[in-house]
């Protein structure tokens, strides 16, 4: 029984060809995906930050309002 090499390195280089377009799918689609991630992500923490102004810039009660 003969053992086949574990790398296959072609020596028709064409052969390298679909695995670099599909590299660069592959990359485009991962870049796309990241920036619409990121651009709903400040959108959202935009929305968020609107939202929570009034809550965030309100100063805490003292003590003595607290229970009254």
């Amino acid at each position: 029984m003969t053992m086949m090499e574990f790398l296959y390195f072609p020596e028709d280089k064409s052969e390298y060809l679909p695995a670099v377009i599909s590299l660069i799918i592959f990359f485009i689609g991962a870049t796309v995906t990241m920036y619409l991630i990121y651009k709903h992500s400040k959108k959202e923490a935009k929305r968020v930050d609107e939202e929570y102004a009034s809550r965030i810039s309100a100063p805490y009660p003292k003590e003595e309002e607290k229970y009254d």
